[in-house]
């Protein structure tokens, strides 16, 4: 079963153009906005036929769509679309009863379990879902979510080929590479970290544990290989950690870090590591070194300074010579 991604790239694409109030689209720049939009998703040439266009808006017109007022606005002897209310997007679409009442259901059951040990995250999974609800009326509370985020079309799809134990192919592409290559992957296990979403799994060719991100991946399919079960907690893997790179063969070090005075307050109250430990304006963390550590501590810029380990210490000065030499 092959994953086609290209509509809701397509959607996105097609509501900011229909929206925008300063220029007019017609069928020929829509097709073009589309095909650069997937040729950028995909790293490869891709073209949307004028046919496919049309397709897509009398789907967004429909009401199994968004019901969007697309409207014909004619130009001489050429045709460009626009909304007919300014105002209108696919994004801000109010939430149906029917997901209005799925939200309730759910804030029910969080409301039974968030006291349970483990599960603090929850009050704030509950705040935004009051949140959402509460934005077919009031807007009263905002989130750092990106909308528009490559990738997320698959979590859930990723997520129910993880909870039915079944051996994923995916077509993949670094950020680090020009080439696509194609992974059998048993999927195990799901993980934010950024704004971005990384699929950790066992790869059935080079028999390790890999993890992807959502946003690189190309194509899915079911494969046909046998699932490959883990034994492995992944709340343990990502214990001694920051981000999602863990390096197996790696020690957990012991980081120190001196602090300016203005900062301390901030890193109290939101730890860096759950190993944090403070004396003075020094703060002391147990964890494998990683390039997410690296760039975490160089985000805080003048207001930290790695003691030790040396090794640590000489890569953050190397990383700010190369930034450096940009300007």
């Amino acid at each position: 079963m092959a994953v086609n991604k290209n509509a809701q790239i397509r959607y996105k694409v097609l509501d900011k153009c229909f929206s925008n109030p300063y220029k007019n689209f017609y069928i020929d720049d829509l097709i073009n906005h589309c095909s650069i939009a997937l040729t950028e998703h995909y790293g490869k040439e891709a073209t949307v036929s004028r046919r496919q266009i049309f397709i897509d808006i009398d789907f967004m017109r429909s009401d199994a769509g968004f019901e969007a007022p697309i409207i014909p606005i004619k130009d001489g002897r050429r045709v460009f679309y626009k909304y007919e209310d300014a105002s209108f997007s696919i994004l801000k679409k109010p939430l149906t009863n029917d997901e209005l009442e799925s939200i309730d259901n759910t804030l029910e059951i969080i409301s039974r379990i968030k006291g349970i040990s483990g599960l603090s995250n929850l009050e704030s999974l509950e705040t935004k879902l009051l949140g959402t609800k509460d934005s077919n009326r009031n807007h009263i509370i905002s989130f750092e979510e990106n909308e528009f985020l490559v990738g997320i079309e698959n979590l859930t799809l990723v997520f129910n080929f993880i909870k039915n134990k079944q051996v994923i192919l995916i077509t993949y592409k670094s950020f680090k590479s020009n080439e696509v290559h194609e992974y059998v992957i048993s999927p195990y296990y799901l993980k934010q970290h950024n704004s971005r979403w990384f699929l950790f799994g066992w790869n059935h060719d080079f028999q390790n544990i890999q993890n992807l991100a959502l946003d690189r991946i190309i194509n899915l399919e079911i494969g046909n290989q046998s699932f490959i079960e883990t034994d492995i907690d992944f709340e343990e893997y990502f214990e001694d950690i920051i981000g999602v790179t863990n390096f197996e063969e790696n020690q957990v070090t012991e980081v120190s870090i001196e602090l300016s005075e203005n900062i301390i307050p901030y890193i109290i109250s939101k730890p860096i590591h759950g190993s944090q430990k403070m004396k003075g304006n020094i703060l002391t963390i147990h964890v494998k070194l990683n390039y997410e550590l690296e760039t975490l501590i160089l985000s805080y810029g003048e207001n930290m300074k790695v003691l030790e380990p040396i090794n640590l210490k000489n890569r953050l000065i190397e990383r700010l010579k190369s930034t450096l030499n940009q300007y």
